[in-house]
């Protein structure tokens, strides 16, 4: 960490985010741009901006050695920014999951600073540096107040933050009336699918023959994983702190658990994965392996709706630091930076002409969420480069 502030880097960079804005980026890149401005600035090996929403935080932006953590929910921190407007706090002091995440590395201090519209906190931004790293100094401590408070004047007045804010009332009604209206499709469809097979079997049992017979059994297995699926969607939709069933938490192996996953899926959509770079062995997770199988389904199935049908979903897995993660990787038509947050919503969809072309209720990725959180781990989304989506999902090492 130099021993100042770069001053050159300050005033370069704040110029170019108002190039930004004044071109017209707005919400989450604007964001990003000065969570990694505070970086180079200051120095740091990482930095990190946490949002508050009511009840607690989640990390919408990171750089550096933090930016594993984007989608990360945390504890909210207004009780250690009341006192003053920066604080620099020790790594292992800390108690919240984020900096015990994140002291894996060589981090061993963060310096903090609120983000304020008004009397409200909406959010901190933090700046964490090395064992061998002098101590921030006073000068430190006033750039990022200077930033922490450029971004609370974002919020102030950008249409596009919060990033993860509640939507307003009407909206919420309108997806709650368009998810009545294609649930019951949704469910009609396998029901559909099922009764047909099965009546099929009853009324030509004998003509079928064992391959026949066997085809049937297997759609019909497929059909009610399907369906299971769709209820437990379902359920977690339906219930305000969108608590749902599971089984105990343990340690497993990751690489053999998405491997069956993929076995499940239909033979359609199981051609089109390439599990690319999913080692044949890896530490175990600590989780709920049963939960994977849903999580791998709606993120595939997912990346199935917004990709051209010749086009690979890949599967990768690896050990990073104390945490293992998967991706699900499209080279669909992406998402926007501005609703990678929107995107796990209950009911959210990007717009009408989106529902039209991919019709769904709308709770596949708020259901991945849940699941994943239920786990102490986290789960973001981020557009990938040269086009396309790549679902990210970190859970604990055992």
């Amino acid at each position: 960490m130099p021993e100042r502030p770069d001053y050159a880097a300050l005033t370069r960079g704040q110029i170019a985010v108002l190039d930004r804005i004044n071109a017209g980026e707005t919400g989450l890149p604007v964001v990003q741009r000065m969570v990694r401005l505070a970086q180079d600035v200051l120095g740091g090996r990482g930095a990190g901006f946490v949002e508050y929403l009511p009840g607690h935080g989640r990390i919408i932006a990171a750089t550096g050695a933090c930016a594993g953590a984007i989608g990360r929910r945390v504890d909210r921190a207004d009780s250690r920014l009341r006192g003053g407007r920066t604080l620099l706090v020790p790594l292992n002091s800390l108690n919240d999951e984020f900096a015990r995440q994140i002291e894996g590395g060589d981090l061993h201090r963060m310096l903090g600073a609120r983000c304020e519209v008004g009397d409200t906190i909406v959010g901190s931004l933090h700046v964490y540096f090395g064992e061998d790293d002098e101590e921030p100094g006073t000068e430190h401590h006033a750039v990022l107040e200077l930033l922490a408070t450029h971004l609370g004047r974002l919020y102030a007045v950008q249409p596009d933050l919060p990033v993860a804010g509640d939507a307003d009332q009407a909206r919420r009604q309108e997806n709650r009336d368009l998810w009545v209206a294609v649930t019951s499709h949704e469910l009609r469809t396998p029901v559909t699918v099922i009764k047909g097979y099965a009546d099929t079997l009853k009324n030509h049992w004998d003509s079928l023959g064992d391959e026949g017979r066997q085809e049937a059994v297997r759609v019909i297995g497929a059909r009610a994983g399907e369906l299971a699926r769709l209820l437990d969607r379902l359920l977690s939709a339906t219930s305000e702190d969108g608590e749902i069933g599971g089984g105990p938490a343990g340690p497993f192996d990751l690489p053999e658990t998405l491997r069956s996953a993929v076995d499940e899926l239909p033979a359609d959509l199981r051609r089109r994965i390439v599990l690319h770079d999913v080692p044949a062995e890896l530490p175990k997770a600590y989780g709920e392996r049963d939960s994977i199988a849903t999580i791998v389904t709606e993120l595939v199935t997912n990346a199935e709706k917004y990709s051209p049908p010749d086009t690979p979903i890949e599967l990768c897995a690896a050990l990073d630091g104390d945490t293992l993660r998967f991706r699900v990787t499209d080279r669909g038509i992406g998402i926007q930076p501005e609703h990678v947050e929107h995107a796990f919503e209950r009911y959210w969809q990007a717009g009408s002409a989106d529902r039209r072309r991919h019709p769904g209720a709308g709770l596949g990725l708020y259901l991945v969420r849940r699941l994943v959180e239920r786990q102490n781990g986290w789960v973001s989304l981020r557009p990938r480069a040269g086009g396309g989506t790549t679902a990210e999902v970190r859970l604990p090492r055992a």
